[in-house]
This record gives structure tokens, C-alpha cells and sequence, in this order.
């Protein structure tokens, strides 16, 4: 039996080094497609996407996140839209928002594996200087960015592990 959505998680890793290959048009526009069949809670969407593939802009970018290893061909930031999430009178601490920014997250990781493009996710950058390198609108906050192009020949290797099974991970019912 195929089982290609197991396959391409199993198969999906982060890029740690990307080459300077631009990124087809047609890639892009799949995985942004792609991300408005993400879970969300009560279908509220309450994130917002902005797609980066200016030079300048994501050098700028990367200069206020040092967790960001990559040199993409573009960025894509997760975004929560505070004015939506006040409309729906959510209260602040909701978790919700942020497992939707995680249901986003995976989809575009996927989505961007499918189409044959690397991806990574970074979370170690300033939001103050991001909101302001990109002229965000008041209410909106960056929350996640998705570096996204072509895996370079000499990406850093997976960190070898023991490979956990999902038994070492999984406990039945309650803890012993």
C-alpha cells in the first residue's frame, strides 16, 4: 500500500545551507497556496502570511535573526493578526492561535518538500525589527519564518541520533 503523506514526512528535513538557485514561481505560489488547507481553530484564520523573495529585504532579515543559518531564495513569515484574534473576543493567553502557527508551520514545510524546495523554520529572530524592516501593520506579529529555496550540495548532514521509535515516545493510557 503507497503512503505518500507518511513518506514525505518521513522523507522531509530542514535545510541548514541552501544554494543561490532562485525558486520557480509556480513552487512558491504552490506552497503559499497550500497553506489555506492548514487546521484552524473554528476556521477563524487568524494568521497571516508574507512572502519575501526580495534580496536586500531577506538580507536585512537575516541580520536580525541570528537562529537563521540559511541563505533563502525566499521567506515566508507565519503571522498572528491580533485585531482578528480580538474580533473573535479570544483571550490573549489562547493556545489555539499558536497550534494554528503550528498547523501552518507543518503545512508549509510539506507543501514545500512536495514541490522539491528546502525548507526551514526559524524562531530566533527579532520581531521589533522584523515588524519594522517590513512595515507591519499595526496588530500583526511575526511569529514564525520559513526560509524556503534549494538545498545546497553540502547541506549539514541530520545530527545522528539514536533513532527514537514512536514506542520510546507514547505512553498508554496514563504514566506508571
Amino acid at each position: 500500500m503507497e503512503q505518500p503523506v507518511l513518506d514525505a514526512i518521513r522523507s522531509r528535513r530542514v535545510a541548514r545551507r541552501m544554494s543561490d538557485a532562485p525558486i520557480a514561481p509556480a513552487q512558491l505560489e504552490a506552497v503559499l497556496a497550500s497553506v489555506r488547507w492548514a487546521p484552524s481553530a473554528g476556521n477563524r484564520r487568524l494568521q497571516r502570511f508574507v512572502a519575501v523573495q526580495d534580496p536586500t529585504t531577506i538580507h536585512l532579515v537575516r541580520m536580525v535573526a541570528p537562529g537563521m543559518l540559511q541563505r533563502p531564495a525566499a521567506l515566508v513569515l507565519i503571522c498572528i493578526d491580533s485585531q482578528r484574534v480580538e474580533h473573535f473576543r479570544l483571550p490573549r493567553q489562547n493556545m489555539g492561535v499558536y497550534i494554528d502557527v503550528g498547523c501552518a508551520l507543518q503545512t508549509l514545510l510539506l507543501s514545500a518538500h512536495a514541490v522539491g524546495l528546502a525548507a526551514g523554520p526559524v524562531t530566533s529572530f527579532s520581531k521589533a525589527a522584523v515588524r519594522a524592516l517590513l512595515n507591519f501593520p499595526a496588530g500583526l506579529s511575526p511569529e514564525v519564518i520559513v526560509c524556503l529555496g534549494h538545498a545546497a550540495p553540502d547541506d549539514l548532514p541530520t545530527m545522528r541520533r539514536r533513532k527514537l521509535s514512536w514506542r520510546d515516545l507514547v505512553h498508554w493510557e496514563r504514566f506508571e
